[in-house]
């Protein structure tokens, strides 16, 4: 695999921008459109599914696989956010907040 980026950072912003556009669309013809008719739920247990396929595949080595099924699970997050009102920037906002915190301050500050 190659370590240089062909696609710019915003490749997420515009999958985003079309999969908001699919709610409320016909489920009949457009995947996404089925995922938000389905609801909540199932898009969070479609998220999980590539999830788990995407450790299978780093679990084989398939670098290949992994590609692939990285692809799907980002895909996935993305219909997650939009149903939950949510947008990359939002997530933008809580990385850079997180990125001169080191992971072990970060997660105490989590703690009740």
């Amino acid at each position: 695999m190659s370590t240089e980026n062909p696609h710019p950072v915003h490749i997420i912003d515009a999958l985003f921008t079309t999969i908001e556009s699919r709610k409320g669309g016909n489920p009949e013809t457009s995947y996404t459109a089925g995922l938000f008719d389905r609801g909540r739920e199932q898009i969070a247990r479609k998220f999980g599914e590539e999830a788990v396929e995407t450790m299978l595949a780093a679990v084989k080595n398939d670098s290949n696989e992994i590609a692939s099924e990285s692809a799907d699970v980002l895909f996935h997050l993305l219909v997650l956010w939009a149903d939950a009102g949510l947008t990359p920037a939002d997530i933008w906002a809580r990385l850079e907040a997180r990125r001169t915190t080191s992971g072990i301050e970060e997660k105490r500050s989590r703690r009740p």
